[in-house]
């Protein structure tokens, strides 16, 4: 699919999986030592399920969901002493708190684009949070509402099972909205269900791989000029969006969002793979609504007969 020059993969990327230290979303081998496995039935098909192994690995709960078996697991690194924890979507890793760097960045190059406080800000994709944990650290921030499509990861949060969960729901300025963010976008109510139509200050995205590869087809309208358009319409004047993908910058992207935004950029994110051979990198694009409306442009000359 081409639109306004910016070519949209019809082939999805399943769920994140990329090769080791290529990101936060990169594939973990298991440990073979001391394995416990069951195998279960979930809608007339068996399904492995990797119970608590050792100090070194523990899965800490596991669900079936409409989209797969959904499990929560915490391993240690080797050779040190942290804990590692990781979601996974059927055999594909979903996330890891390995690799957080970009995430964080998101974050902060965000709002560092915004020259003011009292910040209204939105994350699309709670994940591990920490994306939603950088943005409560600045202090202009008035209020966050992070929307996940997984109702199972916000109760992971809640309860306590992730490292982040009680920091998160412990700060009164934090709310998890369980929902579509890309049907949220779109919509005329926008992203808070208590308040329809409210605009913010900034909307910082970490869900599909990039603008190329998504996790489900209907993802791909967000990125052409009208779904921009759409989400650039629940910003304020001067409002920003900031997007985390795990490709280099795409020129054609950076074409689509200059026509949608006032000014954009795209920032190289590198961090240290943990093999200590190579860095990695990810990208962060940041583009910035108008402060005021685009001037309509009237024709005051009277016409002549």
């Amino acid at each position: 699919m081409l639109v306004a020059g910016f070519e949209v993969s019809g082939d999805l990327a399943p769920f994140y999986p990329l090769p080791p230290a290529l990101g936060k979303r990169a594939r973990m081998a298991l440990l073979q030592e001391g394995r416990q496995i069951r195998v279960i039935l979930w809608r007339g098909q068996a399904a492995v399920r990797i119970g608590r192994m050792s100090l070194s690995f523990e899965e800490l709960d596991f669900r079936p969901t409409p989209m797969g078996v959904l499990s929560l697991r915490r391993r240690r690194r080797p050779m040190s002493d942290v804990d590692v924890y990781e979601i996974k979507l059927g055999d594909e890793f979903l996330m890891s708190s390995q690799f957080t760097a970009a995430e964080i960045e998101l974050a902060r190059l965000g709002l560092a684009a915004l020259g003011r406080a009292e910040l209204d800000v939105v994350v699309g994709g709670l994940g591990l949070g920490y994306t939603a944990r950088a943005v409560l650290d600045n202090a202009g921030v008035r209020s966050l509402i992070v929307v996940d499509a997984l109702a199972e990861v916000i109760e992971w949060h809640e309860q306590g099972l992730l490292p982040l969960g009680k920091e998160l729901t412990g700060d009164p300025r934090c709310r998890f909205v369980n929902g579509d963010f890309f049907a949220m976008s779109s919509s005329v109510e926008g992203f808070d269900p208590r308040s329809q139509d409210r605009r913010f200050d900034a909307v910082l995205v970490d869900i599909d791989h990039s603008p190329r590869k998504l996790l489900h087809p209907r993802h791909a309208a967000l990125y052409q000029p009208e779904g921009l358009a759409r989400l650039a319409g629940h910003l304020n004047p001067g409002g920003v969006f900031a997007l985390w993908s795990n490709d280099p910058p795409d020129d054609a992207f950076e074409r689509v969002l200059a026509d949608a935004f006032a000014t954009q950029a795209s920032h190289v994110v590198t961090f240290d793979n943990l093999r200590g051979d190579q860095d990695v990198s990810n990208t962060v694009y940041v583009a910035v609504k108008a402060d005021l409306p685009f001037p309509r442009v009237v024709d005051d000359a009277t016409p002549t007969d």
